[in-house]
């Protein structure tokens, strides 16, 4: 079930419920299913940006990719179970399609990431499907000709699943516009889990993660590119959760 954070419907769901979720509907679903996530920084865009809160609100399934969204969600009374990672989605998901015989498409990140990050996977999952890997040129969907190199590539493929690996806002509005024309029956947007599987990125331990601390560890790894991400423009969420917390249970909130 759906609940509304920050302007985006966010479901309360766990890591195995997506995944058996995306596995069904490979099995017998009509149509693509999407699932898209919503993290501490993506609630800032998406209060700056209508358009990009919509696109980001029309994925199928739409997870709490950050403790500090489980918690501002528990705030404001709702049973988020727990956080639900791209980065663990990915694995989960090539494992049960290797049990079941279904393929995978690993779709963006820098040039060579995927084949790694794909590498990776065969070594763990001997039997996954691999149906294909492309990283197409920076800024490739606003030249129609890459642009339909690319949805050709994954069309001819016809995976099963498709791993969206760009950056917010491109990933999910990729995924909006051309989810049909793809042709995959699932597709994923991972953000950077590609280069955390191609051992690029180092991932935070597990502690770290369930303290809602995973920033910092990410932000000593790759200072240069994530410094004003994370320290001047995400530092907004503060903001956002307190005025949405004093909205909904603030004096004079609606009971309902």
């Amino acid at each position: 079930m759906k609940f509304d954070v920050c302007g985006i419907p966010v479901d309360r769901c766990t890591t195995e419920a997506v995944v058996e979720r995306a596995l069904d509907h490979v099995a017998g679903g009509e149509g693509p299913l999407t699932i898209l996530s919503c993290n501490v920084d993506m609630v800032v865009k998406a209060h700056r940006d209508p358009d990009f809160a919509r696109v980001l609100g029309s994925g199928d399934v739409v997870t709490a990719d950050g403790m500090p969204v489980v918690w501002l969600g528990r705030l404001l009374g709702a049973d988020f179970p727990e956080r639900v990672a791209g980065s663990d989605l990915v694995p989960r998901i090539a494992a049960a399609c290797a049990a079941r015989g279904h393929s995978v498409f690993l779709f963006g990140a820098a040039e060579g990431v995927a084949e790694a990050a794909a590498a990776r996977l065969r070594e763990a999952h001997p039997a996954l499907r691999v149906a294909g890997v492309l990283s197409p040129p920076l800024g490739f969907e606003r030249d129609p000709q890459a642009l339909e190199a690319a949805l050709a590539a994954v069309r001819a493929a016809a995976p099963d699943v498709l791993f969206v690996a760009l950056s917010a806002p491109r990933q999910e509005r990729f995924v909006q516009a051309h989810a049909r024309a793809l042709g995959a029956k699932v597709i994923l947007g991972i953000g950077g889990s590609l280069d955390m599987l191609a051992g690029r990125v180092r991932r935070a331990p597990s502690l770290v993660q369930r303290t809602g601390t995973e920033w910092l560890w990410r932000l000593a790894q790759e200072p240069r590119r994530l410094a004003r991400r994370y320290l001047v423009e995400d530092a907004a969420f503060a903001r956002i959760a307190a005025a949405e917390l004093w909205k909904r249970r603030g004096p004079g909130a609606s009971a309902g």
